[in-house]
């Protein structure tokens, strides 16, 4: 493998979720990025190829497979590589393990979410899902958050869910298995949902008045993680309309309904950072964040990743 290639191992250790959320902020206040997505093959083996343009930053493509039987087999859902191209010459930069990038994109972009609209105090958080992404994300969120004060989660599978928090060391917030979903979502501070679900598997009739509901897991258009009542209850953010209103189902599916209107999206991060406050109105409101996890956020990401492992390699003297 080239030496520009970057793996899991060699990176990890290097990032920090301060520094990695720090990096979308940044990355939002450049100008706007060319985003474009490629999916094929069937529902639960999807080849997914994004790409990006960020003037300024460069090019970024990452080319993963998606397939929703391997963990049965004991193999990782997704697998691939992401490609960064710098910006002048068009030079290929780095070549980055998508592991890496992934796990580093998806959980900070939902922890800048919640930063923007989540309430600071909040103290429990619930994670809906125990697979891969739910362990980044309560490393994520309890280091964002440092008032949290208990972390449960939820599957469907509760011995998933077990296995999990046994993994789970260094967390200073109390790690619980969530046994009943709806008495949970109803007393947490911040929901975060990473599933693979296609029907809704959270309902606004659970979620009350202060909650933030971060959704993760709904990627294609006939997926989605929460029921109508729920996205048409808060006040609907997400991270790009590029890459949630017309491509992923939790929004296109009660789009089509007449459920909610494309004006019921309050803002995207772009949006939300040049104005630079937070958006929740009072400690009452429900906020409901789309994590739509785009090329233009897994490019912001890698260079942060790259610069890192750049520093490493030169350090200063």
């Amino acid at each position: 493998m080239s030496s520009n290639y970057i793996n899991y191992e060699s990176a990890i250790d290097l990032l920090s979720w301060e520094g990695s959320v720090a990096a979308l902020r940044a990355g939002h206040l450049r100008p706007k990025a060319e985003i474009a997505d490629i999916f094929l093959g069937p529902q639960t083996a999807t080849l997914l190829n994004r790409a990006a343009f960020i003037d300024g930053l460069g090019y970024g493509v990452k080319a993963v497979t998606v397939m929703g039987e391997n963990p049965a087999k004991g193999l990782p859902t997704v697998q691939g590589a992401m490609m960064v191209y710098e910006p002048d010459m068009g030079g290929l930069s780095a070549i980055i393990d998508s592991r890496l990038v992934t796990e580093i994109k998806t959980a900070s972009d939902s922890t800048l979410g919640a930063r923007l609209l989540a309430r600071p105090d909040s103290k429990r958080l619930l994670i809906v899902g125990a697979g891969v992404v739910a362990e980044s994300l309560i490393h994520a969120y309890t280091a964002i958050f440092p008032r949290l004060e208990h972390v449960l989660v939820w599957a469907r599978r509760p011995e998933q869910a077990q296995a999990l928090l046994k993994r789970m060391t260094g967390i200073k917030a109390k790690l619980s298995v969530a046994e009943d979903l709806a008495t949970t979502a109803a007393s947490a501070d911040i929901i975060s949902s990473a599933t693979m679900a296609r029907t809704p598997v959270l309902k606004g009739e659970w979620i009350t008045p202060g909650t933030h509901v971060d959704l993760i897991g709904a990627f294609k258009a006939d997926m989605r993680e929460a029921d109508n009542a729920l996205i048409s209850s808060g006040s609907l953010f997400v991270d790009s309309r590029d890459t949630t209103l017309h491509h992923i189902g939790e929004l296109m599916i009660p789009l089509a309904a007449g459920i909610i209107n494309e004006s019921d999206i309050k803002g995207d991060f772009y949006d939300l950072i040049a104005s630079g406050t937070t958006a929740r109105k009072s400690d009452d409101e429900i906020t409901v964040f789309k994590n739509g996890g785009g090329a233009h956020l897994d490019l912001m990401i890698a260079d942060y990743i790259s610069g890192a492992v750049a520093r490493k390699s030169s350090p200063r003297t």
